[in-house]
């Protein structure tokens, strides 16, 4: 199969571990206390309408990093439940488990997409705050705005290193760098061997870091237009939540083009922001991280052979 008709997989670190999503499945795999590799599978599923709108340019994104979010957090969820519980009381926790899962496949999902939609309101609203605080200074729209999205970009690269100093956090990176190597042996046509994917790079221009930062370019084009005012305040916080799914979609697309152009010369720069920031969101991970990465991908890639004759499509993802 050649790199152009394989499937676009994605994923995202988890406590301990790797989710990816297939064609068919999520699949995550954690590494237990006693070593052991535990997984955690739910199968894809996707109403027609959700088939549809991912088919249409712009609103795809929207629709996809819903879905990201609910599904992430379900396997977020379930890897901080289980990589520290002692493998002896399995039995126990399992029944708790089986008597919750219902609540939690739906509960959580929904507290994921809010989660989701919230912090991006967060961060879209309090740099434009922050920078009216600043207008007896910069009182014309272009320094507004221009001001609005440095703060924005700031507080960006603020709370991604000061997360990135928890040890907990610090691992999960690395797991994310150990996800974006698996992802690229396999675009890459390698073996899924520890070796191989310890030769990989641990950026990808898919990664969901890259996108966090194109809104943050594609919401000052958008803010800089004629008709779009930065007064009164009041309609500044209005016209930034209006925008937002605007900004959001059009960011998707350009993260995808993105991906298109990365093995054209001259035109592969245009990914270089997001990897730069990807320096921050990904570590280099170890000989044991990148093996329970390989063992998740494995497990989404026999999913999606077993179920070959379906005929499902494949999704772009954000890994």
């Amino acid at each position: 199969m050649s790199e152009k008709t394989k499937p676009a997989y994605g994923g995202q670190a988890v406590m301990e571990g790797v989710m990816f999503a297939g064609q068919t499945s999520y699949v995550t795999a954690i590494r237990r206390k006693d070593e052991s590799i535990e997984y955690f599978e739910l199968e894809r599923k996707e109403s027609k309408i959700e088939k549809r709108l991912k088919k249409i340019p712009f609103i795809r994104g929207l629709v996809a990093l819903v879905q990201a979010s609910a599904n992430g957090t379900k396997h977020l969820n379930f890897s901080s439940e289980r990589y520290d519980v002692d493998p002896k009381d399995d039995e126990t926790i399992q029944k708790e488990e089986d008597s919750s899962k219902l609540a939690m496949v739906l509960g959580v999902g929904a507290v994921g997409v809010l989660s989701f939609l919230f912090g991006k309101l967060i961060f879209t609203l309090t740099p434009a705050l922050v920078a009216e605080l600043f207008r007896f200074a910069i009182p014309g729209k272009t320094g507004q705005v221009l001001l609005e999205g440095l703060i924005k970009f700031i507080f960006l690269l603020a709370y991604i290193y000061l997360i990135s100093l928890t040890p907990m956090i610090k691992r999960v990176f690395e797991y994310h760098g150990a996800e974006h190597k698996v992802i690229n042996a396999y675009e890459n046509g390698k073996e899924l061997t520890i070796e191989n994917v310890q030769n990989q790079s641990r950026l990808h221009y898919r990664c969901g870091s890259s996108f966090i930062l194109f809104t943050v370019f594609i919401g000052i084009l958008f803010y800089l237009l004629p008709f779009i005012a930065t007064e009164p305040m009041w309609w500044r916080m209005v016209n930034r939540i209006l925008l937002l799914p605007f900004v959001i979609g059009v960011s998707f697309e350009v993260l995808q083009l993105t991906n298109k152009v990365r093995n054209v010369p001259g035109l592969k720069v245009l990914g270089y922001p997001g990897l730069w920031l990807q320096l921050l969101t990904t570590k280099e991970p170890k000989d044991d991280q990148v093996d329970v990465a390989i063992h998740s991908f494995k497990k989404v890639l026999e999913n999606d052979k077993n179920a070959s004759k379906s005929g499902i499509q494949g999704s772009k993802v954000i890994s």
